[in-house]
């Protein structure tokens, strides 16, 4: 009997142990090592209109945990607008889940600053790129394939990635501390990259972000700090567990 009690009290505790952890959480040891969250899984708190003083009054929707960007017509920032955080960050690591429909494309973009008069479209910023490879024109754009999920758009390619299928929840991670900067998806890092560099420089002349628009407020993605921004891209995206530390 007691050695019954006892292999209980194990597959007790190792059920416990892989119990997941609730989505919109931090666990005691992410607590005690700085993270917190930018999203809580039922507010808004802590983000706003990119360009604006509140946010957006529909197309952006906080229901089951989850931070979604409704289905529009496909352009950029347009319909909804895109949101940013409330807060600058300059070194730090940043975690997120999301979730693609098919087809769908949007980005987290970081070091994004607003700039006057605000530009077309997105505000920029550097981006980490949500899209399906698959069915998204995007994906066969750019150069090499850098403007495919992981990728720091339109500049670097994403490697040796393994993106989970439409429909499931990938996550990614943005880790900036320094000049050095590094994209990971699903726990494998795919970017790595010194902002500002020579090499860098030279990536962003031969991209989009070589447009006076681009740097009419200093060099491209080389501010000190900047927003964290969720792209509206036409196209519904979920987000959760969003979490940053600074370093």
């Amino acid at each position: 009997m007691k050695q019954f009690i006892l292999t209980g009290l194990l597959l007790a505790t190792l059920v416990a142990a892989e119990k997941p952890q609730t989505p919109n959480t931090l666990t005691d040891k992410e607590k005690k090592t700085g993270w917190t969250l930018l999203f809580d899984g039922k507010t808004t708190n802590g983000w706003r209109g990119a360009y604006k003083d509140k946010f957006p009054e529909k197309g952006w929707t906080v229901a089951d945990g989850l931070l979604t960007i409704q289905q529009s017509d496909g352009s950029e920032s347009q319909s909804f607008g895109d949101i940013v955080t409330t807060g600058e960050y300059g070194d730090f690591d940043l975690m997120f889940d999301f979730k693609l429909t098919e087809g769908a494309n949007s980005g987290v973009k970081y070091f994004v600053v607003e700039q006057s008069p605000k530009p077309k479209g997105s505000a920029f910023g550097l981006e980490f790129q949500v899209l399906d490879d698959d069915k998204h024109p995007d994906a066969k754009m750019g150069r090499d394939g850098n403007r495919t999920v992981g990728s720091l758009y339109d500049l670097i390619p994403a490697s040796s990635k393994k993106a989970n299928p439409i429909g499931e929840w990938n996550t990614g991670r943005i880790v900036s501390k320094g000049h050095h900067v590094e994209h990971w998806l699903n726990g494998k890092k795919v970017v790595d990259y010194e902002r500002g560099s020579e090499k860098f420089r030279e990536l962003v002349a031969m991209s989009k972000y070589k447009a006076p628009d681009y740097n009419a407020h200093g060099r491209f993605g080389e501010a000190p700090k900047g927003h964290i921004l969720l792209q509206d891209h036409g196209n519904k995206v979920s987000y959760r567990n969003i979490k940053i530390k600074t370093l």
